[in-house]
């Protein structure tokens, strides 16, 4: 009797390498952070050898600015559902930051790619577009709230940053674990926001 054929790993087979690849990367970062892993790594959770990757991204800082461009794409498709909620400017920085919190909390993975991976834009450039594009939806936002261009900046820097840091918080435990504490999160960002923009106009 001939012995059973082994099958290869599926990975070896699917016609989309490029996004198993991603996803074997995320699951990763999942476990170890954005600088936890290598690209062979990644060629072998995808069930593919590690010469695979190189059809399609040139190092692992390729693969991780891939990733980090749809992390900022997905918080722009997040920031525009919860700024179009509102005609207030200070309203609608307020859900931004709530929906910054949310973002980090669901997507853990995305959030530490696009914030702690230490990518260079200036080497990829649909990086540096992807960033911009979240800017150039909350700026004008911003600037509703005060005309000069700089003060927009800042406040929004402001905003943005109080709810970095109350995301980062969430995520390290300190105001507890489970949906509640991502709802007093979040609510608590809103506050954060409003107070932020009240301090704006005085």
């Amino acid at each position: 009797m001939s012995s059973p054929v082994k099958r290869r790993p599926t990975g070896r087979h699917h016609g989309d390498l490029r996004n198993a690849l991603l996803r074997a990367a995320l699951e990763l970062v999942a476990e170890r952070g954005p600088h936890g892993f290598t690209l062979a790594e990644a060629s072998r959770r995808a069930g593919v050898s590690v010469a695979a990757p190189y059809k399609h991204f040139a190092d692992r800082e390729t693969l991780l600015a891939e990733l980090a461009t749809r992390g900022y794409r997905e918080q722009r498709d997040r920031f525009a559902a919860a700024v179009g909620g509102s005609e207030d400017p200070a309203e609608q920085l307020a859900s931004f930051a709530s929906a910054y919190v949310r973002f980090a909390a669901e997507e853990p993975a995305l959030f530490d790619i696009t914030f702690n991976a230490g990518l260079d834009k200036s080497r990829f450039a649909e990086l540096a577009s992807a960033g911009d594009e979240v800017a150039g939806l909350l700026l004008p936002v911003a600037r509703r709230l005060t005309p000069d261009a700089d003060d927009a900046f800042d406040l929004l820097l402001r905003v943005a940053g109080a709810a970095h840091g109350l995301a980062v918080f969430l995520r390290q435990g300190l105001f507890g674990v489970g949906s509640g504490a991502l709802a007093d999160t979040e609510e608590r960002a809103a506050r954060t926001a409003r107070a932020i923009t009240r301090q704006q106009d005085a």
